[in-house]
Parts: C-alpha cells; structure tokens; sequence
C-alpha cells in the first residue's frame, strides 16, 4: 500500500503469456498492474498512470527497452526494472548504468520477479528522490525545504529535532545508541547531557502520533538505542 493508496505497476512486455502469468501474480501479491504491449506505446501510458514501478522488457516492438528507460529517466526518479531473454553480463551492466534498478533475466519464475519488485519498492521508497524528498506512507520529509508534513499537513519540529529526524530518515532500521546520535546530529563540540536525545525523541513522537504504525514508527531498543522502523 502507498498510504492508502495501492501501488500500480507499469508491465511493458510483448509476449502475451508473459505478460499475463506476471500480471496475476502482481495483483494476487496486492498490485495494481497496467499493461502495455508496444514500445511506442509506453511512455504515454507512463505519463498517465504514474506507476510506482515499471517492469520492462528489453525487446519490444516499437521501441525498445533502452530507449523507454532512458526516456523515464529524463522525467522521473520512478524504479524501473529489465526483463530481457539477453543474459550477457554487458547488457545487465547497460541497463544499470542507464538508470535501472535490477535485471532479471528470462526464464523466470514468477515469484522471484514478484519478490524482486517488493525489494526495490522498499529500497527506493527509503532513498531520497532528485528533489531531496523522501516518503514513508503519508510522511513526507524535503531535505532542501527542512520541512515535514504528514497527509500533507505541515509538521512543525525544532531545528534539532527536524536534523534528528532526517538522521534517522536516512538510515531507516538502523539502530543508534545516545552517543552516535550526539556526534551525528548535536556534533563532538556539544557537552550536554546525553537525555537531550530522548527529548527530542519524545518531541517527535509526539508531533508524529498521527503516523500509522503500520507504515513506520520511531523505535526504542531497550538496552541498544532508537532507530525508524519502517517496513
């Protein structure tokens, strides 16, 4: 789920079979999956639906898989990966050096392909897009503006605590003990004490108490330290 919004997957293939053994396995794992036979049909398809992965295939009628890559990344930050017959390790290191986010190489079985999509959406969802933007459900944090909002209202937090949250942001389910946070966020010159940080932990949780725990939450581990937890 993307919110409460499910997400879509773009399956740009041109064998049939393919194309629909794939599609049932998405939509039985909770996707929503639109389909597109022709290269050349691809990139309008893509402007319309926003997916939130395209699952490509290298050879396509039309247009191929490369040229419909490169032009998503002139566009978008949108994960996208290869589907191709073509095995040569050269052509899995094209597609990533033109931006893709994995290769998987045909025959497949369809399960893998379904746990390899799962992996990059929670990879990228993590990753701060060329806007400096990162989300986690409804949570939206924009490195460059220092704002937060959740569901679209704007989250009001501290200097500190905002630089605490975009710590932890960054290196979701990462656990930090009190000491690596002060060096990290507060800096080696701060001689205060270390329960500054539960302070500031405290201040978050309280401005965040709307965020569904289903989609991340702001972990003490007893004994370790605090990390985000999302999943």
């Amino acid at each position: 789920m993307e919110g409460m919004k499910m997400k879509t997957i773009l399956l740009i293939e041109d064998e049939i079979t393919i194309s629909r053994v794939l599609s049932a396995y998405l939509k039985k794992a909770g996707f929503n999956v639109e389909q597109v036979y022709e290269g050349s049909q691809a990139k309008e398809k893509f402007l319309t639906i926003r997916p939130s992965l395209v699952l490509l295939d290298v050879m396509l009628p039309g247009k191929d898989g490369w040229t419909i890559l490169k032009e998503i990344r002139e566009i978008s930050s949108c994960p996208v990966i290869m589907l191709t017959a073509l095995g040569e390790i050269d052509q899995k290191l094209t597609g990533l050096h033109q931006g893709a986010d994995d290769y998987i190489t045909k025959p497949f079985v369809a399960e893998e392909v379904v746990a390899r999509i799962q992996a990059v959406l929670r990879r990228s969802s993590f990753v701060a897009d060329e806007k400096g933007i990162i989300y986690f459900g409804g949570l939206k944090l924009n490195e460059k503006s220092h704002t937060v909002s959740l569901h679209g209202k704007t989250i009001n937090v501290t200097p500190k605590d905002l630089s605490l949250l975009f710590f932890l942001a960054k290196h979701p389910n990462q656990t930090f003990t009190r000491d690596q946070l002060i060096e990290h966020v507060w800096g080696l010159d701060y001689d205060g004490s270390d329960r500054a940080v539960d302070l500031a932990i405290k201040r978050i949780r309280k401005a965040l108490e709307d965020w569904p725990e289903s989609e991340g939450e702001i972990k003490t581990i007893r004994g370790l330290g605090y990390q985000m937890s999302v999943y």
